[in-house]
């Protein structure tokens, strides 16, 4: 028998060095090239780059000691000042309003209507999910409808109905509640609370806008929750109201972060309702505060400041994240699995 030996040519050393396993595996499957470990950290300073961008240049206007925009690219401060800062926590704009009022305002919007469109919406989801009764799946498509239309559609019926809500003080010391009660005719009163012009007004308005996103993503994420846990927790003697608190609530809790989260930075940076609704510069929000702060021109901006006050309304936001950063992660990876 004649045995034939062939001589394997060797690849280049180079070939082997951009070939060569980096994932410190042993399996062939999971074998990562060094080319392609190459590509993936060239494209993540890629990404990288891009998002520091911005946030470096933000960064070193509000550090810079003057108001005028620098003539030149500067992504690293030359000199380090925090007086921007020190006038935006002082007075914000020439409005007679102290930034503490601001985030009052800002936070007491964000978080009451996060809370309370939450409470409401994880109640409809779960009915929704569970239960079926005539016309669930016409309701389901009218709250699905305002996801379709932008904000700025709704805003203009909004004011409408809220702006009709008023508490008038009449003559002779009568209070008319519009639009159920009003004056005498030809009487002409003093309104002393109207809805529209209100952070009231303002909570409801954003909470309808709010619930049809917040219903479907909760609603989806019930959907996964297996039947069978309720249906042995009924077993066991449990009634409706322990299943929903004690059984449902708690599993669906990264959900429920993720889904107060996504608001959140919605409803810390809503602008276009408070806007259009609020007139007393006592109710202004910092959304608000910030787009006052601009001028007609390029010139008559603050940089330092309008920089200064850009990162201020941006910390929140990064605060609950980092605060609700297990919960976040936990409720999108099981969203992304289940089902």
């Amino acid at each position: 028998m004649t045995t034939l030996t062939q001589n394997v040519k060797k690849k280049h050393w180079f070939v082997r060095f951009l070939n060569m396993d980096t994932s410190g595996s042993k399996g062939s499957g999971d074998r990562l090239p060094l080319y392609r470990q190459l590509l993936i950290q060239l494209l993540c300073l890629l990404i990288t780059a891009e998002v520091m961008f911005p946030i470096m240049y933000i960064i070193t206007l509000s550090l810079s000691p003057s108001g005028t925009r620098p003539s030149s690219l500067e992504l690293f401060p030359k000199e380090i000042s925090f007086v921007a800062f020190q006038q935006v926590l002082t007075r914000p704009t020439a409005n007679p309003v102290d930034f503490l009022t601001l985030l009052k305002n800002s936070g007491l919007l964000s978080i009451t209507v996060g809370a309370v469109s939450l409470l409401i919406a994880v109640s409809a989801a779960y009915a929704f999910s569970r239960f079926r009764f005539k016309l669930r799946q016409v309701l389901m498509i009218m709250i699905f409808v305002p996801l379709l239309m932008p904000a700025v559609g709704l805003s203009t019926p909004l004011f409408l109905l809220f702006n009709s809500f008023r508490l008038v003080n009449c003559p002779g010391g009568v209070t008319a509640l519009y639009p159920f009660t009003s004056c005498t005719v030809g009487e002409v009163g003093k309104v002393i609370f109207n809805l529209r012009d209100s952070l009231l007004g303002v909570g409801i308005a954003m909470i309808s806008t709010a619930l049809p996103f917040a219903v479907w993503n909760l609603k989806g994420y019930l959907d996964t929750i297996p039947k069978e846990l309720e249906e042995a927790a009924a077993i066991d003697g449990a009634d409706t109201n322990q299943v929903f608190f004690q059984i449902v609530l708690p599993l669906a809790l990264p959900q429920l972060a993720v889904t107060f989260f996504l608001g959140f930075i919605g409803y810390w940076q809503e602008f276009v309702l408070p806007w259009l609704f609020l007139t007393k510069p006592q109710d202004y929000t910092l959304a608000m505060t910030l787009y006052n702060m601009t001028g007609q021109y390029a010139s008559s901006i603050p940089w330092n400041r309008f920089a200064a006050m850009a990162i201020i309304v941006a910390l929140p936001v990064a605060i609950v994240y980092m605060i609700l950063q297990k919960q976040i992660v936990s409720g999108l990876t099981a969203g992304g699995v289940k089902g």
